[in-house]
């Protein structure tokens, strides 16, 4: 059962920048060939939206774990979830990252939920995740390491 679920879309305005191969494309194609530079572009823009949507993580509370991404942890492994808004996001992501986090990070979604680690045998101190809804995230976290029964 899924607590939360979350799918980390692109921003409107990656597609516009995506649309800027078809103006460069055609620049560098038309000299040669108007309908190669076309067959180009149009294959160029199809592959990287696809990939853009292809890479989109999703971050979810399900079944007694934590997602994001394709990486998973165990909730009885996880300890506090901390949101963070514009400049703290900004610190998280920048001069206060630990090197040793892991990221599951997007650059058009600002805030992220620095979830900390309790596995004494995990190298990553704790997870830094890009989430549209931090406290939401983190309520479903803690509501999910609630229900479990100790020890389960």
């Amino acid at each position: 059962m899924s607590s939360y679920r979350e799918r980390l879309w692109p921003a409107a305005w990656m597609y516009l920048v995506i649309a800027l191969i078809v103006p460069a494309t055609l620049l560098v194609f038309t000299p040669i060939s108007l309908i190669a530079g076309v067959i180009t572009a149009v294959v160029l823009v199809a592959g990287c939206v696809a990939l853009l949507l292809a890479s989109a993580p999703t971050i979810a509370v399900e079944d007694g774990a934590l997602r994001a991404g394709r990486a998973s942890i165990p909730l009885e492994l996880v300890g506090d979830a901390l949101p963070a808004h514009r400049e703290e996001a900004r610190h998280e992501r920048g001069p206060g990252l630990d090197a040793r986090a892991h990221l599951v990070l997007r650059g058009w979604v600002d805030p992220v939920l620095r979830v900390q680690i309790l596995d004494p045998d995990d190298p990553a101190p704790y997870w830094l995740v890009s989430t549209r809804r931090p406290e939401e995230l983190a309520a479903a976290i803690d509501r999910a390491r609630a229900a479990r029964p100790s020890g389960a």
